[in-house]
């Protein structure tokens, strides 16, 4: 597949989603990064802006197996990945997989549960598979987790460690829609009844797992040259070296982001990456990966404040 290719697969993909998503174009952009990246997103909004019937309508578009965990204080981690179960007319244990044996997996609401059952995710989302009783199983080479939280709700939700948000590729925050987007949206689905079906709203299947592993085989050709690369070091090694933060960016970061502006060019039809690809890509692959520090707490500043300050303050290659 060329990158002409990847990039007319992505604009159906766009143009699906669009048939039931209104707005949110750039959470759509990041979620087809991070899936010819490889990687995960974490969709954080306030209740009611369609975090999770957008990651619906883009499963649907993809042609994966799709599979939906609902979060809550008394999940277990077997109810996620599952368990050998005893099989009395074979005297032997059967494995009963967990809904995370799938290509895409919508962890709605992942914040409700509590810290032991999120860590179920670990293993799969670095490694793509579990282990239960002490045998690895694999799950697919295109496994995708798309979670989503509440940031307004503090009652009963348990935010997720640092090792595990360092998992996600990109943390997008979703904004209320604006007045005419939402207009549109009360026209549209104010006279249904009931949740919103994609495929009744007429999202079609334009994907499926060979398509999608040729594009990422395309983006791993993409080019990024020497200068790209010491501006992607850069805007992470500066998270580790202002004041503000106590906490910066991790390593694995930085290859994910180097990673996530090659497939962003080829989304945009181009064979090399543009310092725009970094730049754009930098503040939601970087703002869950870090931690304010007391001081900067104190003063009331935002993690998105800072890097973006840093973003601003590094100075591209030309």
């Amino acid at each position: 597949m060329t990158v002409d290719e990847v990039k007319t697969l992505a604009d159906r993909i766009r143009r699906e989603v669009g048939k039931a998503i209104i707005g949110q174009g750039e959470t759509v952009d990041l979620l087809l990064t991070a899936l010819f990246a490889k990687g995960h997103v974490l969709l954080e909004g306030p209740p009611g802006t369609a975090k999770t019937f957008l990651a619906q309508c883009f499963a649907r578009t993809l042609g994966l197996g799709f599979g939906r965990v609902q979060f809550t204080p008394d999940l277990m981690p077997a109810d996620i990945i599952g368990a050998n179960m005893f099989n009395f007319q074979t005297s032997t244990f059967t494995l009963n997989p967990g809904p995370l044996f799938c290509e895409l997996l919508l962890a709605d609401e992942i914040n409700r549960t509590p810290p032991k059952t999120q860590a179920a995710l670990l293993e799969a989302m670095q490694e793509r598979r579990v282990t239960i009783d002490g045998k690895s199983h694999p799950l697919s080479a295109r496994f995708m987790v798309v979670a989503t939280q509440n940031p307004l709700e503090q009652q009963g939700t348990y935010p997720l460690p640092e090792a595990q948000l360092d998992r996600f590729l990109f943390k997008q925050t979703l904004a209320y829609p604006t007045r005419e987007e939402e207009r549109r949206i009360v026209a549209a689905y104010g006279v249904l009844s009931g949740q919103p079906d994609p495929a009744a709203l007429g999202v079609e299947v334009v994907a499926d797992a060979a398509a999608i592993g040729a594009a990422e085989a395309a983006i791993a050709g993409i080019r990024l040259n020497d200068a790209l690369v010491d501006y992607v070091l850069n805007l992470v090694r500066a998270t580790r070296e202002t004041a503000d933060l106590q906490s910066g960016a991790s390593p694995r970061s930085a290859a994910m982001l180097a990673l996530a502006a090659r497939a962003r060019a080829a989304l945009d039809g181009r064979d090399y990456v543009l310092p725009d690809d970094v730049k754009a890509l930098a503040l939601p692959a970087l703002r869950h990966r870090v931690i304010l520090s007391p001081a900067a707490e104190i003063e009331g500043r935002r993690a998105d404040e800072v890097i973006q300050g840093l973003i601003d303050q590094t100075e591209a290659p030309r």
